[in-house]
């Protein structure tokens, strides 16, 4: 059992509720500004939330049942990875985790990316892989044709995570040497080239970025059915698992993580977070009321639309609820707050301090600063390179 839950915020724009543009104030003018990002993550970083997921997606917004752009809702996004990059330096402890999805993307600039958010973080970057399976983000490539099977999608995506994992592990440590006698900047016997052949990609060579702090950031991936559990077992160090979608329970999603590992003989138990959506209220009347509210702005039960449970609800019931899960073995929680920045800053003013009261996490002054991996339980990546001397070949 846990001793010390892990806390993540998720951010999505206003919030993740459809209609929460209409309540966040000025804060709705700066979706798009650099000093909005900043704010919001630097809150989370100060007051001891253990990492923020950024959303993304090859769509500017969701659509509606027509297929067009529903213009109910925020519009228009910043890239997750840029925004990363761009906060990293004004936070100290906090890990950075984009969404970056692999359906479209290279995995060369995806694992040079998430590396270089890795440096300029100094240890702090985490990815959360994605798939991307829509015929309208297929038509912004014009590559392949879109409405792949989710099946084809996660095992292509499966290969572009070992190739990414690969090119993190291409530059050895000690890569770089400096040697100013013989005019050495690099050892070339400690680059390996990161060879591939699947059924979907063929990679050959290193990275340009030389090995980052942390080797391999750690990889968030939904689980939120049971195509995307078996993928995230394969590919993912942090399994997120949704309380409430189609009517499963945390106890059984668990379960069913635990025994995807045994059936894939994996030794390592991954930490596995419950993923809520949350609306945080001064008493419960109030939060359901603000939930309605959104509710009746957006024409629709946000419920009724959501992948997991969305609770309207106090910090004291979210404390007991954290604990709940705790006991039943989660390692934390993943929470979307349905306003931003209403419930965002309630995660880190309100929730923080409480679940310190609660015996659930460390004060914030002795939380570890140590790297994200770390921070998370995860055992340090050591590279598939790192006892040779020689380039080392290996084919799928």
């Amino acid at each position: 059992m846990p001793d010390r839950i892990t806390l993540v915020t998720a951010l999505q724009g206003a919030g993740w509720h459809p209609a929460a543009w209409r309540t966040a104030g000025p804060a709705a003018q700066r979706l798009t500004s650099l000093r909005h990002w900043r704010d919001v993550v630097v809150e989370q970083d100060r007051l001891g939330v253990d990492a923020v997921t950024i959303e993304d997606s090859f769509t500017a917004g969701p659509v509606d049942a027509a297929g067009d752009l529903d213009t109910s809702t925020v519009v228009g996004r910043l890239d997750a990875l840029l925004v990363a990059n761009a906060v990293a330096p004004a936070t100290r402890a906090l890990g950075l985790v984009p969404t970056v999805s692999v359906t479209h993307t290279e995995p060369f600039h995806v694992a040079t990316g998430l590396q270089t958010l890795d440096h300029v973080s100094q240890g702090r970057a985490g990815w959360r892989i994605q798939v991307s399976p829509t015929p309208r983000e297929a038509a912004l490539f014009g590559r392949r044709p879109g409405g792949d099977e989710a099946s084809v999608l996660f095992d292509e995506a499966r290969e572009v995570a070992e190739v990414v994992s690969r090119l993190w592990d291409s530059w050895d440590d000690d890569a770089i040497i400096r040697d100013v006698t013989t005019g050495r900047f690099i050892d070339r016997d400690r680059i390996h080239n990161a060879e591939f052949a699947g059924s979907f990609l063929s990679v050959h060579g290193a990275s340009i970025v030389p090995r980052s702090p942390q080797g391999r950031p750690p990889v968030f991936s939904l689980a939120h059915r049971a195509d995307a559990a078996a993928f995230a077992v394969d590919a993912a160090d942090v399994v997120l698992v949704t309380p409430g979608y189609e009517g499963r329970e945390a106890r059984d999603l668990l379960s069913e993580i635990r025994h995807l590992e045994q059936e894939a003989g994996s030794d390592v138990r991954r930490p596995v977070l419950a993923d809520l959506a949350v609306l945080i209220g001064s008493s419960s009347a109030a939060a359901a009321d603000a939930l309605a509210s959104l509710d009746t702005a957006a024409g629709a039960p946000y419920a009724s639309t959501s992948d997991t449970s969305v609770l309207a609800t106090t910090v004291p019931e979210l404390v007991t609820l954290i604990g709940d899960l705790r006991d039943l073995g989660f390692a934390g929680v993943r929470l979307r707050p349905l306003r931003i920045p209403l419930d965002s800053t309630a995660i880190a003013r309100e929730l923080v301090p409480a679940l310190v009261t609660a015996g659930l996490r460390a004060d914030v002054a002795s939380r570890p600063t140590a790297d994200l991996r770390t921070r998370l339980g995860i055992a340090p990546a050591a590279s598939r390179y790192a006892s040779a001397s020689a380039p080392v070949e290996v084919s799928a």
